[in-house]
């Protein structure tokens, strides 16, 4: 496997502090220091910390959603498995040792206006994750994929959330046991 390059290298230190120390109170004089680069070597990859920031959504985006995506696939074998195994994914991440809420979730605070390309980066990424649920529900026989889709990403924002906020360490089991009502409604 090659190195990573310099940009690469700088969108990986961002994303790590960025999504553990928030974005606005994140500097680029943090991030040059863990990354080993200079400003101007920054500044060249990159216009502004802006565009870093849209660089380290867009590659979270990317490594959640693969991340996701491969656990469900090993967790469930059948696409009624699927559903639930999307809740035993959370629950695995709640519990990781680098949880620290919803990259997302968290940025779309943070640059909330509706129209900032951060936050319609957050938006897209939510868009995704139901495109994918949906993809599952419509696999396992849902008769509303879109409903069921939409009850459980609530499901999971709420289980997000408590999970961060709350520091609920079983929100993912306890959001696994209300989402069995909704798809159990909506296979039969």
């Amino acid at each position: 496997m090659s190195n990573p390059s310099k940009r690469e290298q700088i969108v990986d230190v961002a994303l790590n502090l960025f999504y553990q120390g928030g974005f606005n109170a994140t500097g680029v004089d943090r991030i040059t220091a863990e990354s080993g680069v200079t400003k101007k070597t920054i500044y060249a990859h990159f216009k502004s910390k802006d565009e870093l920031i849209l660089a380290t959504l867009r590659r979270r985006d990317e490594l959640f959603r693969n991340n996701f995506m491969r656990s469900v696939e090993r967790l469930g074998k059948t696409p009624r498995q699927r559903l639930d195994a999307v809740f035993d994914t959370i629950d695995e991440w709640f519990n990781s040792k680098t949880f620290s809420g919803c990259m997302f979730i968290n940025a779309s605070a943070e640059f909330a206006a509706q129209d900032n390309p951060c936050h319609l980066v957050c938006a897209e990424h939510k868009r995704l994750m139901f495109d994918y649920i949906r993809e599952l529900a419509q696999s396992a026989g849902a008769k509303n994929p879109d409903a069921l889709s939409e009850e459980l990403n609530f499901l999971i924002e709420g289980a997000t959330v408590q999970a961060h906020v709350c520091g609920d360490k079983k929100a993912g089991i306890k959001a696994k046991q209300m989402a069995q009502l909704f798809i159990d409604k909506a296979l039969h």
